[in-house]
């Protein structure tokens, strides 16, 4: 098993002398005939991290930032969002269409995932192909133009991107629920931008976002599948002196995000938008636990017994014994100085009073009885077999790379992980829910209601 420590300094070895680019690998995981996970610093404070996955014959490699939607200043809401279109849309080596047709060719596969906390540019091709995936996307990292034209163009398609997610009820409701409980924080702002914030930045914001974050000691490069660690970072230095870089022998990465919890006033109570719609949508919950706390594991299985699959708690309350919903689940998101917790629902408007008084009463139930052993066991076995089967591809063991490099600094091996799962306690379950039962309470509702008296509340 294997928790092991990512500091910015590179490897336990000098990050400055020998290997590959002047940076000597770190060997973070490995065991005979599997996986073997490398981390190297290149000169400019590139980080990359790689797992080979013997008898792979494709490989997913990404290019992360860590920059989200909380990072925007004022006047570049949307910048982060719009980036992630426009850097598809040419550099001064590439076309966009040349862009789309370097991954059609060979049969892979790109795309791109902006997040309040970081973006992602990545693609999955045969091993063969990697080289050309990393010299593709480095182009687009290093290099976009950010063409006016073109801009305005995207700036047309992220509004319809936009209106699409408004015609969804449901994300509605989660966004103003997000918005409620992280309320004056950044991280309360929608990951997309809004209409207005669309309509209204400018080129020059946007330029000035890409230049200030896509950096060398910004940019965490990681891969997995069919590959050579040393050659991958032989690629991505390439690639990026190719494209003007210059990266400096010996500079650092940035630092991580802090996680210190940040003091966030949510807006509790009932929080209702009208929409002339056959069904409401509700979510009830508080804020939740940052993403480095130790009690996300607990969190993990919390969720599994309250609104995890169809035995939770939510599930056969609302809907099997009572029949008032087709949807129910909990749900949680941690970042690094904030979080929140939530339960969803969706009914017919004149069950709204009941369902969300239900939700509120489960939580409440769970944190006065606790749960059982049975419960225990069984959600442990659900997490258990979803983290297995979730690093069965290559793309899940690159975004695991991701996600360990940008925000907690910790690699977990599968082992660990199913360790740490399964020493969660029934007590630290119950612990967690009271904590959470006795916060502030937001409730989000959207139907055909004018305010929580259109339901009886």
């Amino acid at each position: 098993m294997a928790a092991v420590v990512l500091p910015l300094s590179g490897s336990s070895h000098n990050a400055d002398a020998g290997g590959i680019g002047g940076a000597d690998p770190t060997l973070i995981h490995g065991e005979p005939g599997g996986a073997i996970v490398r981390r190297s610093v290149l000169p400019g404070g590139v980080r990359v991290l790689t797992e080979a996955m013997p008898g792979q014959r494709s490989a997913t490699i990404g290019f992360w930032v860590a920059v989200g939607s909380r990072d925007e200043a004022e006047g570049q809401h949307g910048s982060t969002h719009f980036l992630e279109h426009l850097l598809f849309k040419g550099t001064r080596r590439r076309t966009a269409l040349q862009i789309a047709s370097a991954f059609d060719e060979v049969g892979g596969e790109s795309n791109a995932a902006t997040a309040k906390e970081s973006t992602c540019y990545y693609a999955r091709v045969l091993d063969s192909d990697l080289p050309m995936a990393i010299d593709v996307i480095a182009d687009m990292v290093t290099s976009a133009v950010l063409d006016p034209q073109e801009l305005e163009q995207e700036r047309a398609v992220i509004l319809e991107e936009i209106a699409m997610d408004n015609d969804d009820p449901s994300d509605v409701c989660h966004e103003m629920f997000v918005a409620a409980v992280l309320a004056g924080h950044p991280l309360g702002r929608p990951i997309g931008g809004t209409p207005e914030a669309i309509q209204a930045v400018p080129r020059e914001a946007v330029w000035d976002h890409y230049r200030r974050y896509y950096r060398p000691e910004e940019l965490v490069v990681t891969a997995a599948g069919g590959l050579d660690h040393e050659q991958v970072c032989a690629q991505v230095l390439e690639a990026l002196r190719h494209a003007g870089w210059h990266l400096e022998e010996g500079r650092a990465p940035v630092p991580r995000r802090a996680t210190g919890r940040a003091r966030i006033a949510s807006l509790p109570g009932i929080h209702v938008h009208r929409r002339p719609v056959e069904q409401a949508n509700i979510v009830v919950g508080c804020q939740g636990i940052v993403a480095t706390d130790e009690r996300r594991f607990v969190m993990s299985v919390l969720n599994a017994v309250l609104g995890g699959g169809m035995s939770s708690r939510l599930f056969q309350e609302v809907r099997e014994k009572r029949g008032l919903v087709y949807s129910t689940y909990s749900f949680s998101g941690s970042y690094a100085d904030a979080g929140y917790f939530g339960m969803y629902a969706g009914c017919s408007p004149s069950k709204t009073r009941q369902v969300v008084e239900l939700l509120g009463a489960e939580l409440d139930r769970l944190a006065a009885d606790g749960i059982s052993a049975e419960e225990l066991r069984k959600a442990v076995g659900q997490l258990s077999g979803g983290i297995v089967l979730s690093l069965e591809d290559s793309g899940s063991r690159m975004s695991r790379l991701g996600r360990a490099e940008l925000v907690s600094g910790e690699f977990l091996d599968a082992d660990e992980s199913l360790a740490r799962i399964r020493a969660v306690t029934a007590e630290q379950v119950q612990e967690l829910a009271r904590e959470l039962a006795g916060a502030p309470r937001t409730i989000t509702v959207v139907g055909p209601f004018d305010g929580p008296e259109d339901f009886g509340m």
